[in-house]
């Protein structure tokens, strides 16, 4: 298979002569691509778009993508922080999170604005800020994650303050002399228009119950297709049929809502490679499977070994050469763990896949693609003491620019008290 995107054989091979294997490559003019059709979602009566940075938090992405007009969807008072050194304007960040950041305080004071996902977390709220606006995140009670570790709306999924208790957070609110005046939602991964356009008209019912509210959010989770045979969402298509739902509620209630919307996959998971090296391959008889052995494996990528997800897979032969002869392997990582397996059965981690590939030998290059995405940001990060992997942009003009520098094994231990 051929999924390299957005580089050649000859620059993968250049890339890991440069900066070593695993690596790594970003795509500058992926990014930026994707953020121009992000930015371009259609809206009725204005829009922000925001990055769920939890997908990709290194800072030469932020402001790649912040530079194109996108703000910020930060999960953690932690990625806050990060972005704001990253340079990002507190303003143009909004915290998200399952937990209420230790410095809440301080960060809204700063200007970073805070959406309550919980009851107890619009009581918290209330009690450092008494009289303030507020946002808060409502589950609608549908979802459309493709399984249930990724769906974050609907019964199964305690994200957001569901919606049948509207009742208590009037209670909280009053008693703070809060105002709602934005409302979140979030049904999780998803493309189709449908499926969206029946979530936003539930979160739109909600919203007409909470009058104050001028700004919804209907979150992210935007499909990408990362294999051949998957197919992306198009949001032309999905922003239309929202689009009539805000004018009818506007129509009916008289409020214009600024539309919010955080995607993060979407916008970085095909503008992201890791380059690997073949370092062993191996059978197991004539009954058995064909391994790949690679540098890399669960601690730069773990969604195969979560929920069998699957990647691009493709092999870049050292000489350059393109043998005729193709084999069924399995592509395994280097980690001393069996769920390290690179080629899972779809959906299944406890499936096996093999994948054709052409003859595999030692030393060639393995390039795993729509690594952009829940990749460097949430792997097993020093599993068997592996070191994190360094990271590269490669920029419009075709120059490789290094955004992260390999860790090193002291400073893997730094932080061990001996």
């Amino acid at each position: 298979m051929n999924d390299l995107r957005f580089l050649t054989y000859e620059q993968v091979l250049a890339i890991r002569e440069e900066h070593g294997s695993p690596v790594f490559v970003y795509d500058q003019a992926s990014l930026e691509a994707a953020a121009d059709e992000v930015m371009n979602f259609p809206h009725a009566f204005g829009l922000t778009a925001r990055y769920a940075m939890k997908a990709l938090p290194t800072a030469a992405v932020l402001q790649t993508l912040t530079a194109r007009g996108l703000h910020i969807d930060a999960s953690s008072g932690f990625e806050a922080e990060r972005a704001m050194k990253a340079g990002v304007e507190p303003s143009h960040i909004q915290i998200t999170a399952q937990e209420i950041p230790k410095n809440l305080k301080q960060l809204v004071e700063q200007g970073v604005q805070y959406n309550a996902c919980s009851l107890h977390q619009l009581r918290a709220y209330g009690e450092l800020f008494p009289g303030r606006d507020v946002s808060v995140r409502i589950n609608p009670g549908l979802g459309s994650g493709h399984n249930n570790r990724t769906n974050v709306g609907g019964p199964s999924s305690s994200f957001g303050i569901w919606h049948g208790k509207l009742d208590e957070v009037e209670s909280i609110c009053a008693q703070y002399d809060l105002k709602i005046t934005a409302m979140h939602t979030h049904i999780g991964s998803g493309g189709d228009p449908e499926i969206w356009k029946s979530c936003a008209k539930m979160s739109l019912d909600i919203a007409a119950k909470l009058p104050d509210v001028k700004t919804l959010s209907l979150g992210g989770g935007l499909k990408v297709a990362r294999m051949p045979n998957e197919v992306s969402a198009d949001l032309q298509e999905i922003g239309k049929v929202i689009v009539e739902d805000f004018k009818a509620f506007a129509a009916e209630h008289g409020r214009e809502l600024h539309m919010e919307t955080e995607p993060g996959t979407y916008l970085v998971a095909n503008a992201g490679v890791i380059i690997t090296s073949v370092m062993d391959v191996v059978d197991t008889g004539d009954q058995g499977y064909n391994f790949i052995k690679i540098d890399g494996g669960m601690t730069e990528v773990l969604r195969p070994s979560l929920y069998g997800a699957q990647q691009p897979l493709t092999l870049v032969k050292a000489d350059g050469s393109t043998p005729e002869s193709d084999t069924d392997y399995m592509v395994v990582g280097h980690c001393c763990e069996s769920g390290d397996i690179l080629t899972p059965a779809p959906g299944d981690p406890e499936g096996l896949a093999p994948r054709t590939f052409p003859r595999t030998d030692i030393g060639d290059a393995l390039v795993i693609g729509g690594a952009g995405a829940y990749c460097a940001s949430m792997a097993s990060k020093n599993y068997n003491s592996f070191p994190e992997v360094a990271e590269v942009l490669l920029q419009n003009d075709g120059s490789t620019k290094l955004i992260r520098q390999r860790q090193t094994l002291d400073q893997v231990l730094a932080n061990e008290i001996v």
